[in-house]
């Protein structure tokens, strides 16, 4: 086996263990984002409540969030999710991949797209300086 058949089959064994691990990431990302929607309407919804009721005004800010506890529940757990659990890293895990990977391939004259697909540049010859 020659030389650029060795280095054509690592990069595609690369390229595939790439696409594996982003795949990988989709059914876990899917389901944070579900999440994520899910609660933000809940808090959309409560907060429009919240502010349309008029009783809001009239008293105290502990008490208004306790007049509305489903807008009261779903800002706290919006809250942990992006504090505690980092959802906003789970939900984005997949682009975080690919765009560390463009990064390290941009040394060595490649990049992927967003699936793991290797994309090869063409080479560029070195710059001469006067």
């Amino acid at each position: 086996m020659s030389l650029d058949q060795t280095v054509c089959e690592d990069l595609k064994a690369f390229e595939r263990r790439l696409t594996e691990v982003i795949t990988g990431y989709q059914p876990s990302t899917l389901r944070w984002r579900i999440l994520l929607g899910f609660v933000s309407i809940c808090t959309a919804v409560g907060a429009w409540y919240w502010l349309t009721d008029p009783n809001t005004s009239a008293v105290s800010f502990p008490q208004s969030l306790w007049n509305h506890p489903f807008f009261t529940l779903s800002c706290f757990t919006l809250v942990i999710l992006f504090l505690i659990v980092g959802i906003h890293q789970r939900v984005i895990a997949p682009s975080i991949m690919t765009q560390r990977t463009r990064v390290v391939l941009g040394d060595f004259n490649m990049s992927c797209d967003d699936t793991g697909k290797l994309i090869l540049k063409p080479t560029r010859p070195p710059h001469l300086h006067d």
